[in-house]
């Protein structure tokens, strides 16, 4: 088995399991008999952290022999909880899991709860290492970390307290990075973070994400695609509203964090800001670039919502043109101050999740209706299965996974594009 690594979350949590991996094999660890499994926990809501206790207790049955260290948001917020499991031999914190030392130096077994665990304080970590990966395993675009941490404080958030404080990749190792990683091969490159667009508030300067964005795109000639993780619309500076419109190369997809559509919710949510300042920016960024698609994630159910305030979420959808949604019941984490506040009934919160869903689904079918008959460059995930542009998952054949095809868009299941290559593709 070697070390094996089974990750939950974001796409940060993607990117640093290739890491972890790395660090965790220089170390020997996966040396042992048995072998050795790393869980890269996700904290955002209660069902990540129960996914991931489920996740050990089936590793440990099917690997009796393995050491399972766990670690990442939800094990630097809840250390004692996955120490308390029997499966578990070790648990490190979000920083510690990025070192070998880390590894080297971990507890043999049969120890007690209080003696697993190896975390440090988030909060006292000042700076984020570019750590250089050559490939993401299995992954048809790269991953590159380019800021860690978050200095807001959200009141249905865990995550800073998993991830700490805001701190960025100096813009020069972030570049250097996606120069190695498309001088490996990789067409595309995906821009990482936790809150990304705080990007560059501690480094000397104080760059922004659109200067760390145009000067990867100026010096990086030969990279044919380059993608945004989750953005905060409000925190978008000139320089990459300049580069999203500007810069063909740019992909026409934004996530963005909205959580709500009520500037009341919005309020007691401690955003930073209005359902108009989201309306207005995503009709800017269409202006500037017609073919734009937002995804969005959007909490239903938030406690003290009325009906009418979730009404203005689920207009939120036609109103910001959103296509791409990620609905989350709201699911209270201790130690936040929502959930100190007056909760909604579950049966409740589940049935506006569900209303949500439907609302992103039509938005979504209408997508999908409207890209048939158009022409796609679509870059192949595995075989059979690729993405446009815009993130639109699409059928199509042909290609190794990495390859950007020329299609044409034939048809939609409801779910996905059917294409096939153009007739120019084909034959050149």
């Amino acid at each position: 088995m070697a070390v094996e690594v089974i990750s939950f979350g974001c796409r940060l949590n993607t990117y640093e399991a290739e890491v972890m991996k790395r660090e965790a094999e220089a170390a020997g660890l996966g040396h042992r008999d048995g072998g050795a499994i790393l869980v890269n926990t996700c904290a955002v809501t209660a069902e990540a952290v129960r996914q991931a206790s489920q996740a050990i207790r089936r590793a440990r049955r099917d690997n009796p022999q393995a050491r399972i260290v766990v670690t990442g948001c939800a094990a630097q917020t809840e250390a004692g909880r996955f120490a308390a499991m029997d499966e578990v031999d070790a648990v490190i914190g979000n920083e510690e899991k990025l070192s070998a030392d880390s590894y080297r130096a971990l507890p043999d077994f049969g120890l007690g709860a209080e003696e697993k665990v190896r975390v440090n304080d988030i909060m006292s970590v000042r700076e984020t290492a570019g750590h250089m990966v050559d490939a993401i395993e299995g992954r048809a675009r790269a991953i590159v970390q380019v800021q860690n941490g978050c200095d807001h404080r959200c009141t249905f958030c865990i995550i800073p307290f998993g991830r700490g404080n805001s701190r960025s990749v100096p813009m020069g190792a972030a570049v250097d990075q996606v120069k190695r990683l498309v001088g490996h091969g990789y067409n595309e490159v995906v821009l990482s973070g936790v809150d990304m667009t705080s990007y560059g508030a501690d480094l000397p300067g104080k760059a922004r994400l659109g200067t760390l964005v145009q000067a990867i795109l100026a010096r990086v000639p030969e990279l044919k695609r380059l993608r945004l993780s989750s953005i905060d619309s409000v925190e978008a500076d000139d320089a990459l509203v300049e580069a999203i419109g500007g810069d063909m190369r740019l992909m026409p997809h934004l996530h963005l964090s909205l959580q709500a559509g009520d500037d009341m919710i919005l309020k007691r949510m401690k955003r930073r800001h209005s359902r108009d300042d989201a309306i207005r920016f995503c009709a800017e960024m269409r202006s500037r670039r017609p073919d734009i698609v937002y995804g969005a994630d959007i909490i239903a159910g938030f406690p003290t919502e009325t009906e009418a305030m979730f009404e203005n979420s689920l207009k939120l959808v036609e109103d910001c043109g959103l296509t791409h949604l990620h609905v989350f019941p709201f699911s209270p984490r201790e130690g936040t101050p929502a959930a100190r506040m007056p909760q909604l009934p579950k049966a409740l919160v589940k049935a506006r999740a569900a209303r949500l869903r439907a609302a992103g689904d039509t938005a979504f079918r209408a997508h999908l209706a409207r890209l048939v008959g158009t022409r796609q460059r679509v870059l192949v995930e595995r075989e059979g299965l690729g993405r446009t542009e815009d993130f639109t998952l699409t059928e199509i054949d042909g290609g190794l996974p990495g390859a950007i095809l020329d299609a044409i868009i034939t048809g939609e299941t409801g779910e996905r594009l059917q294409a096939r290559q153009s007739d120019a593709a084909l034959a050149a």
